[in-house]
């Protein structure tokens, strides 16, 4: 099986299994007072250029749920895009976590929302108003759930729309590096010097085994987040083996080596996807997920053959959605596009 299927299927780079079996080297301190974990903060306040507070976890999921709970209060709204990973897929945790705050989903065109879409909404909810919930935050994918990227202006327009309404900014940052890379800008010009509060920084699709922080880049933000995450039961007892992770994953720009390369074959996907006949991007590829519409006998005949990748009914008729990673080689790029065209002309003969 040549796997298209999600950045989750892929494996641990090598970088960070050698930090791994460094870090399994003696006894350490438990819950984050070993040195690797008491380093990280200055880590990664070197990386976003600013001071900062860090908190590994183990799973988006939890990065997410747990941000969102400290920025929004049980009566709190949290508008998101109608696709976000927070309303479609993490199963009720963000409303659990925060103990019942309302999800707002807000449509918009390849997985982004706009200034004018969140100011509609946020109107919506009347601040100070006992019978209505009350505007906390907005989160936004960086990369979007459709392989987009907002760009630093559109992020600076949400923004300030949010402090016109008074909402926290969280960014779900599953695919951060994949948006930095894709811009080629710093991290900082995406992330907090646009206004965004806390950041759900990812780490396990592009080459970690299982490692995520929340970053707050105001301390003050963070709040009682030690006693959530603890009581959400992700304080890792051997916190250095997720902190590994996270500092090989950002030393020497290996986090943007990865990216670059899944965002390059997913590149190399999409263009030649886009010359096989019958077949029809959904979505402008930015990152390192790839919309299409296939015709159906072609898409099958490719699931058969052992190329992996999921249907996708939003992206249209016969819509799927293939992902590239760090380790996705040209060589299974190049066998799937020779074999879809294969079979596209195969088809096309057929019914000439």
């Amino acid at each position: 099986m040549t796997n298209f299927g999600s950045d989750n299927a892929a494996g641990v780079s090598p970088q960070i299994m050698e930090a791994l079996g460094a870090a399994n080297t003696g006894s350490a301190q438990a819950y984050g007072a070993d040195d690797v974990t008491q380093r990280l903060e200055e880590r990664f306040r070197d990386l976003f250029e600013t001071d900062l507070a860090v908190f590994p976890v183990g799973t988006g999921t939890a990065a997410n749920a747990l941000a969102l709970s400290t920025l929004a209060p049980a009566y709190g709204v949290v508008f998101c895009h109608e696709n976000a990973h927070i309303e479609e897929d993490e199963c009720g945790a963000p409303e659990f976590y925060t103990g019942g705050a309302k999800l707002v989903a807000i449509p918009g065109s390849c997985g982004r929302i706009t200034p004018e879409t969140l100011d509609q909404a946020a109107q919506r909810f009347r601040k100070g108003f006992q019978h209505h919930a009350q505007p906390a935050a907005v989160s936004l994918s960086q990369a979007t759930e459709w392989g987009t990227v907002y760009t630093p202006e559109e992020l600076a327009a949400i923004s300030e729309i949010a402090k016109k309404h008074e909402l926290a900014v969280h960014m779900d940052g599953a695919r951060f590096a994949n948006a930095v890379a894709h811009l080629n800008c710093s991290p900082a010009d995406l992330s907090w010097r646009l206004g965004v509060d806390a950041l759900s920084f990812g780490a396990t699709k592009n080459g970690a085994m299982a490692a995520e922080a929340v970053l707050f880049f105001d301390k003050q933000r963070a709040g009682d987040f030690l006693y959530r995450r603890k009581r959400g039961g992700h304080l890792f007892s051997k916190m250095r083996y997720l902190s590994a992770q996270l500092e090989a994953y950002i030393a020497d720009d290996h986090w943007l080596e990865n990216a670059r390369h899944a965002n390059r074959m997913a590149a190399m996907l999409a263009e030649g996807l886009e010359q096989v006949p019958g077949t029809r991007l959904a979505c402008p590829v930015q990152a390192n997920e790839v919309f299409v519409q296939f015709l159906s006998e072609v898409a099958d005949r490719l699931l058969e053959d052992g190329f992996f990748f999921h249907p996708w009914p939003a992206a249209g008729e016969s819509g799927y959605r293939l992902v590239t990673a760090f380790d996705t080689s040209e060589e299974e790029v190049a066998a799937l596009l020779q074999t879809a065209g294969r079979y596209a002309g195969e088809l096309a003969r057929r019914t000439a």
